[in-house]
C-alpha cells in the first residue's frame, strides 16, 4: 500500500482483537520510530501487550476494547513539541496502516499513570496512539468544504489543491477541523481556529497537506518554508 492509500483509508479504531502484532511489523515500526525521534527531535516510544492504560471505566465507556499496544508521543516540554508529535505521530501512524495496522489519536481516555511511559527530566507525554489489528477498519469522517478550510492569495495551484484535498482528511479532535491553511506570497501556513488538541492538530494537518502536495513545505521544526 502506497503512502496515499493509507491516507485515504485510514479511520479511527477504537475496538481491536487479540491477534498479536508480528514481529515484522514491529521491527518495520522500530525502525520508522528512530527516525521519526532523530528527525523530530522527539521519544516517541512503542508499548506492546499491555492493557492497562486502556482498561479504565473512562475507556471503556469511549469505546475502547481490547487495546494492548500503542505508540506514546513524547518529548522535551518545548512549546513546538504538540506540533512536531502531531506531525511525526500521523507519519507512524499511516505507516502502521502500510503494515496492515489500524490506529486511533487518544488524547485523554487512557490512564496516564498507568501507560507504560519512561520519560526523562524535562520531557512531557503529549498523547498516544492506539495500535493493533482492529475489529473493523473504521469508518469515514465528514468534511467541511474546501474552501472552508483554506484560504489563498490569488488562484490555487494545483498542488496546492492536492494538499488540501490530503489535509480534509486528517484526523482532528473531534472531528472538528478546527484549522486554516493559507497560501501567500509561496508560503504556506497552517493556523489552528480553537478547540482541543489544537497544537496537535495542526501537526497533523500539516503532514497530510504534504503528502498530498507532493512537497516539503514544513521543516519537522515546523517553521513555513515553501
Amino acid at each position: 500500500m502506497d503512502l496515499m492509500q493509507a491516507l485515504r483509508d485510514r479511520h479511527a479504531v477504537r475496538s481491536y482483537t487479540d491477534q498479536k502484532i508480528e514481529e515484522p511489523v514491529l521491527q518495520a515500526l522500530r525502525e520508522e520510530i528512530a527516525a521519526c525521534n532523530g528527525q523530530g527531535g522527539l521519544d516517541i516510544q512503542l508499548v506492546t501487550d499491555e492493557p492497562e492504560a486502556f482498561g479504565s471505566l473512562m475507556a471503556r465507556c469511549s469505546g475502547f476494547r481490547g487495546v494492548r499496544n500503542y505508540l506514546l508521543l513524547a518529548g522535551e516540554d518545548t512549546p513546538d513539541l504538540p506540533q512536531r508529535a502531531g506531525y511525526f505521530g500521523q507519519r507512524l501512524a499511516l505507516r502502521a496502516g502500510q503494515l496492515g495496522l489500524n490506529s486511533c489519536w487518544v488524547a485523554g481516555t487512557y490512564r496516564k499513570n498507568r501507560c507504560a511511559a519512561v520519560l526523562k527530566e524535562g520531557q512531557k507525554l503529549v498523547c498516544v496512539i492506539a495500535l493493533g489489528h482492529g475489529t473493523t477498519q473504521g469508518t469515514a469522517h465528514k468534511s467541511k468544504p474546501l474552501s472552508a478550510l483554506c484560504r489563498v492569495n490569488g488562484p490555487m495551484p494545483d498542488w496546492f489543491r492536492a494538499g488540501m484535498e490530503a489535509a480534509m482528511l486528517a484526523p482532528t479532535a473531534m472531528n472538528q477541523q478546527k484549522f486554516i491553511v493559507s497560501l501567500a506570497d509561496g508560503e504556506v501556513q497552517v493556523h489552528a481556529t480553537g478547540g482541543s488538541c489544537a497544537e496537535v492538530n495542526v501537526g497533523i494537518v500539516k503532514y497530510h497537506f504534504e503528502c498530498g502536495a507532493g512537497q516539503t513545505c514544513f521543516l519537522p521544526q515546523m517553521q513555513a518554508v515553501c
